[in-house]
């Protein structure tokens, strides 16, 4: 007898449908699983067998055949074990075949019978959705977060004796409804907070700025002045995640296993920091069978790379195409997958090789060409994407032991939210949202400025030995400092302004 289970699994950051076929016959007893299973899927076979003695079902000693379709695309995982089950108990004549369709089935089986959560649910209930399922049967740890997908019944369980139970008529099938409004998990509620932060008041505002135009930021400064707690705090000053980039977050992390059971939606921003230890394929994604990496795990949200200099020239290389386009494409000879890549770049480093080069405490042993050298590890066209550096120089501890806390992140945020509502409104009906992305043809529209200022703009590129590439990324920052001042034109305070964020165009003369 033939039983079919839809079931489904994932490419890149989408799922599709795989049919488990079951034909059970007479003969030798065996159990072959085919349709380019890893071995992972393989092994399911062992699994499967001790789930079903376990839960009190015989399994059959016959031949058993299971197919993955479509044959032709490779199977990894183990959330098939699931649907194999039942394929197996309705083949037999132990489940009613027709009360086991209409559904779509994943799950990974211990082999006492639990039902253990499984990577990727989110995209498995949208694809569910989008080819008009009746319902999607999952682990119960999953349920919260197949439940973001509205219009697709949620059915989770905790074994497979409780999901056969409720496919052979003895329980109800009860579809799981969240408590409360998914949407106001997105009022977010950080850890840290900006006002945390002694003194660096020109590096709070230098990222401000950044969040206000979504800016890429490069902060300079010896070990200890305070980069990485700036670069922690953020993701806190930047605007409210819609649902939408929330949904996007959680189909992401849910293909790479990191939803907590029980977990929903991710209402945060992401914030990740890779160690400059990783590979390119860890940092832009790859592997056999490709999986997101670091900046798409940072889609949405801020990767931060600290000690620049210390990360190999090759990884950083990687960087370029998804900081240009906010994705990345990776070939493989059967395969080609793109993974969304848009998020802001913050990246702290060391001035010299000792860290202490300008310094005003402990004197730098490095030499000029010591320090050219150890600057110029950060390549030219990673540079290039970088529009805001700045010095982060060490705290007098006259503002450390100072009491009064500055302007809070939610403060702060309320005045980025104000410049990106601008943004919307000035860009509104091109394929940009932020000053940012501004090409040559919106920096000369949106970014007129008075004699005054383009006097002050020709001494810094003349006078002060600014590079021509400092140009453009001038008028990006100046206008996102408009932004803020609520100003329609750029003035010369706002082009004075941007000018001091270009530390590196000054001092690599």
């Amino acid at each position: 007898m033939i039983a079919k289970i839809s079931s489904s699994a994932i490419m890149g950051i989408d799922a599709y449908p795989v049919d488990v076929e079951v034909d059970i016959s007479s003969g030798l007893a065996r159990f072959d699983i085919v349709g380019l299973p890893d071995a992972a899927v393989n092994e399911a076979k062992e699994r499967v067998r001790a789930a079903i003695n376990n839960s009190g079902y015989a399994f059959p000693l016959k031949k058993i055949t299971v197919n993955l379709a479509p044959a032709d695309t490779k199977k990894v995982g183990p959330l098939f074990d699931l649907p194999i089950a039942l394929g197996i108990l309705a083949a037999s004549g132990q489940l009613p075949a027709e009360e086991t369709q209409g559904v779509r089935i994943v799950g990974e089986l211990s082999l006492d019978g639990k039902v253990r959560s499984i990577s990727g649910v989110l995209p498995m209930a949208i694809r569910a959705k989008s080819d008009q399922i009746e319902g999607v049967v999952i682990p119960y740890p999953n349920r919260a977060e197949a439940s973001l997908v509205e219009g697709v019944p949620v059915y989770s369980y905790l074994s497979l004796k409780e999901v056969a139970s409720a496919f052979d008529g003895f329980t109800k099938r009860i579809p799981y409804k969240p408590n409360g409004d998914i949407k106001s998990a997105l009022e977010e509620s950080y850890d840290v907070d900006m006002c945390e932060v002694r003194g660096q008041e020109s590096a709070k505002r230098a990222l401000e700025v950044a969040a206000a135009g979504n800016h890429n930021v490069l902060m300079i400064g010896p070990p200890g002045s305070g980069k990485s707690m700036l670069a922690k705090r953020l993701p806190t000053i930047l605007p409210k995640l819609d649902f939408d980039e929330a949904l996007e977050i959680t189909k992401i992390h849910s293909i790479m296993g990191m939803v907590h059971d029980g977990e929903g939606l991710i209402s945060r921003r992401p914030f990740r920091s890779p160690h400059h230890t990783i590979s390119p394929a860890g940092l832009a994604g790859g592997g056999s069978f490709p999986t997101p990496g670091e900046v798409s795990l940072a889609h949405n949200g801020v990767l931060f790379l600290d000690e620049l200099t210390e990360f190999k020239g090759g990884v950083l290389e990687v960087m370029r195409q998804p900081l240009e386009d906010g994705k990345v494409t990776i070939a493989r000879a059967a395969m080609t997958l793109t993974f969304p890549a848009v998020f802001m770049l913050v990246a702290a480093t060391n001035p010299c090789p000792c860290g202490y080069y300008g310094d005003l405490l402990k004197e730098c042993g490095c030499s000029a060409p010591r320090i050219k050298q150890y600057m110029q590890r950060i390549s030219g066209p990673l540079l290039d994407r970088i529009d805001i550096h700045i010095n982060v120089p060490r705290v007098e501890y006259q503002k450390l032991k100072h009491v009064t806390e500055g302007e809070t992140s939610t403060k702060i945020r309320e005045e980025v939210n104000k410049a990106r509502e601008r943004q919307r409104a000035r860009f509104k009906g091109r394929r940009i949202f932020s000053n940012s992305q501004m090409r040559e043809r919106e920096i000369r529209e949106f970014c007129k400025i008075p004699d005054e200022a383009q006097a002050l703009l020709k001494h810094a590129i003349d006078s002060m030995g600014m590079s021509a590439r400092a140009y453009n990324r001038i008028f990006k920052i100046s206008r996102t400092i408009a932004d803020l001042a609520g100003s329609d034109e750029i003035k010369t305070a706002h082009i004075a302004e941007a000018i001091h964020y270009r530390t590196l165009d000054r001092d690599m003369v």
